[in-house]
């Protein structure tokens, strides 16, 4: 004679071992996987800081007397989109080996155009145009210039030089 009601509660009890030696090992494996705020954004950081070193670079004179890169081309009565990408893309994607970083970046300026405070801000280069795929870091700079700029004569005037960098 076979005892079926104790092949039923062997039956059950292997079934509710099993789901919780399942549970007890995504439990082990879910709690494995945790991550610090300084972790999340380590790439970000770097990103940010790769761009705003960039900039200061281009905004730095070789002496007193010339003007920086960026300054001159603020200067030019066109802006130089060209020399602009050439110099940010250059600088932005060296690294040591012999590959390439793939730093892309759209730039824009801001200004007040005088009379009358109202702002104007315009893109002036770009490697690529922001999708909605890619994560973008902003860095800025204010650059000086003198020239006919924004509604200005000739003054000395503050440009606000302003980067969305991505990598692909």
């Amino acid at each position: 004679m076979v005892n079926r009601e104790g092949g039923q509660l062997f039956t059950i009890e292997g079934i509710a071992a099993g789901l919780l030696m399942i549970l007890t090992a995504y439990l082990v494996v879910s709690a494995t996987s945790v991550y610090t705020a300084g972790d999340t954004h380590i790439s970000d950081m770097q990103l940010e800081q790769i761009g705003s070193d960039t900039l200061k670079i281009m905004d730095t004179p070789e002496n007193r007397t010339t003007q920086s890169d960026l300054q001159m081309i603020f200067s030019k009565p066109i802006i130089d989109e060209e020399k602009f990408k050439t110099n940010f893309l250059a600088l932005t994607n060296n690294t040591t080996s012999k590959a390439n970083d793939h730093i892309n970046f759209t730039a824009n300026y801001t200004c007040r155009i005088y009379p009358g405070n109202d702002i104007a801000s315009s893109q002036f280069s770009h490697s690529r145009n922001l999708t909605s795929g890619e994560h973008a870091v902003r860095v800025t700079k204010w650059v000086i210039v003198n020239r006919s700029f924004c509604g200005t004569t000739g003054e000395d005037r503050a440009v606000l030089v302003e980067v969305l960098m991505w990598r692909d």
